[in-house]
């Protein structure tokens, strides 16, 4: 569900919807631009993950994985923690297995989500979700379940577009962070950092209050 979108992806929705309804069922085709190498300059996953600060033996979900632009890098990264790449689409479901096993990246598991729940078979100690916040319906109580398969002292890492983004969705389905941080509030998650290097995007970390 993530990522770089055509300007003729960016179909204004009638209605009062409070999240960016998309469907991503043909992997090969968005994988073009989602793992486009033009992406990682704006991007920037190697400083994203950096900043998260991982350590081993921990376990991560990247909800709305898509293709696995970041589950791969961080199943890589010196962490080398287990990644449950989480997806709503069946095909980006597969697509993440057949990348992981093409890579030998045992530590990544994909996992078939539901559009209210993640389906993680376990708890993790970080939620990673890139560029799929304005996606996620009913978000306040879709993070207050989340909450429950967050080990103590988890936290929960959003990045999404920026009001000023020359891509992403719609204006009316970008947050600010105010607006974003008062959503995870009402849901249970108070930010504790916010990073401001990405050019296109913002970059808030939360904990469970």
């Amino acid at each position: 569900m993530p990522a770089g979108m055509s300007h003729a992806d960016h179909m204004a929705q009638t209605g009062t919807a409070d999240h960016f309804g998309r469907h991503f069922d043909n992997a090969d085709e968005w994988a073009k631009s989602f793992d486009d190498p033009a992406r990682e300059e704006w991007q920037m996953p190697a400083r994203v993950i950096d900043a998260l600060q991982l350590k081993s033996g921990q376990v991560v979900a990247d909800v709305g994985a898509g293709t696995g632009y970041f589950t791969v890098r961080l199943a890589k990264s010196p962490a080398a923690p287990r990644v449950y790449a989480v997806d709503i689409e069946a095909s980006m479901v597969e697509y993440v297995k057949q990348r992981a096993a093409r890579e030998g990246l045992n530590n990544v598991i994909a996992v078939q989500a539901g559009a209210d729940r993640t389906n993680l078979p376990e708890p993790v100690d970080l939620v990673l979700i890139v560029d799929t916040y304005h996606h996620i319906p009913n978000r306040v109580a879709y993070f207050t379940a989340l909450r429950s398969v967050m080990k103590p002292g988890a936290r929960l890492a959003i990045v999404d577009f920026r009001k000023d983004s020359p891509e992403g969705p719609p204006e009316q389905f970008r947050f600010t962070p105010a607006q974003i941080s008062a959503e995870l509030a009402s849901a249970g998650f108070a930010l504790q950092t916010s990073h401001d290097f990405l050019p296109r995007q913002i970059f808030l970390v939360y904990g469970v209050k």
